[in-house]
């Protein structure tokens, strides 16, 4: 099973009525014709990352439809674009796109082991967001399969069909058998670094610094902050302390990169040594924290078997600079928990401001310094051990309220949290609960994307437990 969480792996977790393997389109639409005949609910899943692990467990009877062997990528240079299958990684994307050019790339997640389907259907975003925009502003056709069996392309799918799919999860309007990408121009070599400070060397000065210039740096550095815990020794003795990483990708050289960085960010203390400039393919091994010279096939490689430890993760957007005594107590907290948690923070500006935020379902525009992604994880097993945490992480969630947006309180899809609202059983929905989550999601887009459902799936047979409800449910 294509899992990511251990904590949907323990052996009392709901279990599909039956894993449908899907090895060519027909066995797709055969599933939903089947499913939807006999009442049973169905559970589409690519690559197996949805953090809350809807899109393999239910509390109702389900089947889960793995489009996992679906994973065909054709790239056409020449037209600068590609076919991707649902079923096919992140990684083995970056890697078609390296094998016939180095001066192209596609805008789209760090981790390689992502589902096309589902990431590209949430929005998909990455470190060259603030150039290209993020992975559903450079999608350009797409194939699904609708709640009736058949297949429609961009053109027969129609407008608001197009619209609602990109950004706003497929999964709620029928399931995506491939996307038309375009690909978009990266310089031959890019340079990355990573920088790392804690506390004690001035990390809280540096942070607010970053808020303040991370989003009006030009638009070929993505430069992102991760905030966690780690282990120092002094004089013989190990504490815990709080270390802020600044990774950068720049798509330029290093003496490029140095003018810049300390024009604009002096305080970082940027040298030459810090800096590596390597091909785009390469690069995001890098940020999937591979040590440099690891071989790009790396970028092909799926875990066998479900990951041993577990994790939650959970998202807010930040409009205001976080004042440097509030710095201080986030990152004091983050000691205190031990190491369980991190933050990582994603810079907006460049692109990101520029596209309106109807353009698709995706909302979170302008407005915007920065997305955090909040990320706990444990290797003890048990229900007790997994309360624990995911005590740790509301508690940290809740700490963080006056510092991020408000009214609603936004939210990143693809960072899934069941914590801000969600419809259990899944077979009892209403638009009140989904207003919970849907506002926090898409903010004004929610309404068209209801409407887009009511005309597309009126019997609701697409749903879980975050999915986009008809009106007449």
């Amino acid at each position: 099973m294509h899992t990511h969480n251990g904590r949907f792996s323990y052996s009392e977790a709901p279990k599909p009525l039956a894993i449908v393997t899907a090895l060519h389109e027909s066995h797709v639409q055969a599933t939903i014709l089947c499913a939807k005949k006999n009442g049973i609910q169905i559970r589409i899943r690519s690559g197996g990352h949805d953090s809350e692990g809807l899109s393999y467990i239910s509390d109702v009877p389900f089947v889960i439809l793995d489009m996992f062997p679906l994973s065909s990528i054709d790239v056409d240079i020449e037209n600068e674009s590609a076919w991707v299958e649902a079923g096919a990684t992140i990684g083995q994307v970056y890697y078609q796109i390296a094998k016939k050019s180095n001066v192209h790339a596609f805008p789209a997640g760090v981790c390689p082991t992502l589902g096309a389907g589902g990431h590209i259907s949430g929005g998909g975003y990455g470190n060259l967001m603030r150039k290209y925009g993020i992975s559903v502003d450079n999608v350009i056709d797409a194939k699904i399969v609708d709640v009736n069996g058949n297949i429609l392309d961009r053109k027969s799918m129609g407008a608001d069909l197009f619209w609602a799919i990109r950004g706003g999860g497929g999964a709620s309007f029928g399931v995506i058998l491939s996307w038309k990408i375009k690909l978009v121009s990266v310089t031959p070599k890019v340079t990355v670094f990573k920088v790392k400070k804690t506390i004690e060397e001035g990390a809280i000065d540096l942070v607010y610094k970053w808020q303040l210039i991370a989003t009006k740096l030009p638009q070929d550095i993505f430069l992102r902050a991760v905030h966690e815990v780690v282990n120092v020794t002094q004089k013989g003795n190990t504490k815990k302390t709080a270390q802020v990483t600044f990774i950068a990708l720049f798509l330029g050289n290093t003496e490029k990169l140095l003018t810049l960085v300390n024009k604009q960010f002096p305080e970082l203390g940027l040298k030459q040594s810090d800096c590596s400039e390597i091909p785009w393919v390469n690069s995001t091994l890098y940020w999937y924290n591979a040590p440099l010279g690891t071989p790009i096939e790396a970028l092909l490689d799926v875990p066998k078997e479900p990951l041993s430890f577990s994790f939650k993760t959970m998202s807010d957007y930040v409009k205001k600079p976080i004042p440097k005594d509030a710095l201080k107590s986030i990152l004091d907290l983050l000691v205190q928990y031990d190491g369980h948690l991190k933050m990582e923070w994603n810079p907006y500006g460049g692109k990101m401001h520029e596209i309106s935020s109807s353009e698709t379902p995706f909302p979170h525009r302008a407005g915007n310094l920065f997305l955090i992604e909040y990320l706990t994880n444990w290797g003890e097993v048990g229900v007790e051990a997994k309360n624990h945490y995911l005590n740790i992480s509301r508690s940290f969630f809740e700490f963080m309220t006056p510092f991020v947006s408000k009214t609603p309180r936004e939210a990143f899809l693809n960072y899934r949290d069941i914590g801000i609202g969600g419809n259990t059983p899944s077979n009892v929905t209403s638009i009140d609960i989904a207003k919970s989550y849907g506002s926090k999601y898409f903010n004004r887009n929610f309404e068209r994307l209801v409407r887009v459902k009511s005309k597309v799936d009126h019997e609701n047979f697409f749903r879980y437990e975050q999915s986009i409800p008809p009106l007449s449910h």
